[in-house]
């Protein structure tokens, strides 16, 4: 059972405060889409209670399904229950605009400072990154995985998360496929698990017919984009089309967007290589979304618009689909997560999401912030240190990461 109380129902709020606290999030949530889904568990389900822990778990399942960046989904889907469709953009311009704005600061100055990566502060901010998950994973299992069938079916899935590379399969195909595999498991295996309608309902205010014409409004810039970039050869609209393209059709988050992105960018000139690799060091040491590495691409690009001008057409090309896709969807998840059947592979499909965090608790988060550490000892150190402090509530999470980097720049 969870250790916290339920979400407190019928509750509504601002856009502002929906703002503020996506903000601290923001400027705090270091380690990557996957630390970030621990950040929004530990605040928005544990702290505010603004949904449960099933309907939190559902979301994530749903975000998983859908290409783009899935904590920022994740945030705008809590933005837009909370608040509205003001409350969607207040999740994402608090979440994603601290990490923006340094990054376009660092296309403008900050490359004159040298690489990032590998500095102690950075290994203590990786380090405290290992204890959001596990946190974030041990919470969760409680839940989602509790008896012998969920947890053995959250094992497998983390097995073959973490085998799938080995076997020349691609790790967002894998992921996909792990989601879909175990949602059929519980289909077949669950009866009578989570057959009733989970008690935290997700309603949004947005009905069906808003949601078409945002699925199809998702759909028809693919096609007009391509079409009008070539006809006009405008280099805003080249630009627009580069990233729309990436946040659309990139499933796994930010670690699978960024050698797409290289891909789009370095062979046609549009970003010199040395500055793509600059600015994928910066991307790993700011907090937030690591889709934000499209404002610096569009700050540095060679053709077309640059400096803020092109931050700003890369950065809402990018993330647009994903609104598009949160508010299309969400009205018919609500409805399909209440039915039986859906229940019993929601229930498959949550334990299959337990698994894809603890293969990701090892690999990339464990094997790079403590394993690839120039002092592993010590930043185990740092992770464990980290993971006491969380775990007994005596720091904020915020002020645990901070004072992990600071720990890190002095040990590490």
């Amino acid at each position: 059972m969870s250790s916290h109380p339920g979400p407190t129902p019928g509750r509504t709020g601002t856009a502002r405060e929906v703002f503020a606290a996506f903000l601290r999030l923001g400027l705090t949530s270091f380690g990557g889409p996957v630390a970030h889904l621990g950040y929004f568990r530990d605040a928005f389900v544990v702290r505010r209670r603004w949904l449960g822990e099933a309907a939190y778990a559902d979301l994530v399942a749903l975000c998983q399904f859908l290409p783009g960046p899935a904590s920022s989904q994740v945030g705008m889907a809590i933005g837009l229950r909370r608040a509205g469709v003001r409350g969607l953009l207040a999740a994402w311009a608090g979440f994603t605009l601290p990490s923006a704005a340094l990054l376009v600061g660092f296309a403008y100055g900050v490359l004159a400072a040298g690489p990032t990566t590998g500095t102690g502060w950075l290994a203590g901010l990786e380090a405290a990154a290992v204890a959001v998950v596990a946190q974030a994973v041990l919470g969760m299992a409680r839940t989602l995985a509790p008896d012998l069938r969920r947890a053995a079916l959250a094992a497998l899935a983390a097995a073959a998360t973490l085998l799938a590379p080995a076997a020349g399969v691609p790790l967002a195909l894998a992921q996909v496929g792990v989601i879909v595999l175990a949602g059929a498991a519980g289909l077949a295996r669950l009866r009578g698990h989570d057959d009733a309608a989970p008690a935290d309902a997700f309603p949004v205010p947005v009905g069906r017919r808003a949601a078409v014409v945002c699925l199809t409004a998702f759909a028809a810039p693919l096609v007009a984009l391509p079409l009008l970039a070539a006809a006009t050869g405008d280099g805003a609209v080249r630009l627009a089309d580069l990233f729309y393209r990436a946040g659309s059709l990139v499933f796994g988050g930010g670690h699978v967007v960024l050698p797409l992105l290289q891909a789009e960018t370095v062979p046609t000139g549009l970003v010199p290589h040395d500055q793509f690799l600059a600015g994928y060091g910066a991307a790993q040491a700011v907090p937030g979304p690591l889709f934000t590495l499209a404002a610096y691409l569009g700050a540095v690009t060679t053709s077309g618009p640059s400096g803020v001008t092109g931050a700003a057409v890369a950065l809402a090309a990018i993330f647009l689909p994903s609104a598009l896709l949160v508010v299309g969807a969400l009205p018919f998840w609500e409805r399909l997560r209440r039915a039986p059947g859906a229940r019993r592979a929601m229930a498959g499909v949550n334990a299959g999401v337990v698994g894809l965090l603890a293969a990701a608790l090892y690999d990339p988060v464990l094997t790079h912030g403590v394993l690839g550490a120039r002092e592993p000892l010590l930043a185990l150190g740092v992770a464990l240190a980290a993971f006491v402090a969380l775990a007994r509530r005596a720091a904020p999470p915020w002020a645990v990461v901070l004072a992990a980097g600071l720990l890190g720049w002095w040990v590490l």
